[in-house]
């Protein structure tokens, strides 16, 4: 275990980030939802760097009804775009963050992944519970399991 305490973000990150711009209709962001079995991506700008994250809980808030609205037209919804409805202000961390406090943000606010940002809001990559989860078992392989 003190193995993992070590280990950084760079490690265990994904690279390859597929992203979503503000443009991309509900429509579309529904069909990659299915397509990629994501729970989230980040937004990005022309040049690439990230300013937002679109999540499916923010997708489905759109569908939640409350007293006080009429209830939208599916089709209607479904014309938003991703800037209608994405988180402008979300948590991220560097290449250079410990997993340690990675998994304590994801578990502190429920977080399934987290955009991995380099200079700026340059996005190099996003890191999942299944990378952490991933990096626990490599570092306590071999060490004796408690009874």
């Amino acid at each position: 275990m003190y193995q993992f305490l070590e280990q950084t973000v760079d490690h265990y990150m994904t690279r390859k980030v597929k992203t979503v711009s503000c443009e991309v209709t509900m429509n579309e962001l529904n069909d990659r939802f299915a397509s990629d079995d994501f729970n989230a991506y980040p937004v990005v700008d022309d040049e690439g760097e990230a300013v937002g994250l679109v999540t499916k809980f923010d997708f489905l808030k759109c569908f939640a009804l409350t007293l006080s609205s009429m209830v939208p037209r599916y089709d209607e919804l479904m014309k938003r775009t991703v800037s209608d409805v994405m988180i402008h202000e979300f948590i991220y961390v560097s290449a250079t963050t410990k997993l340690v406090r990675v998994l304590q943000l994801m578990v502190e606010h429920r977080l399934r992944s987290i955009p991995v940002m380099g200079t700026g809001q340059h996005l190099v990559g996003i890191i999942s519970r299944e990378d952490v989860m991933r990096a626990l078992r490599d570092c306590t392989r071999g060490e004796p399991r408690a009874l």
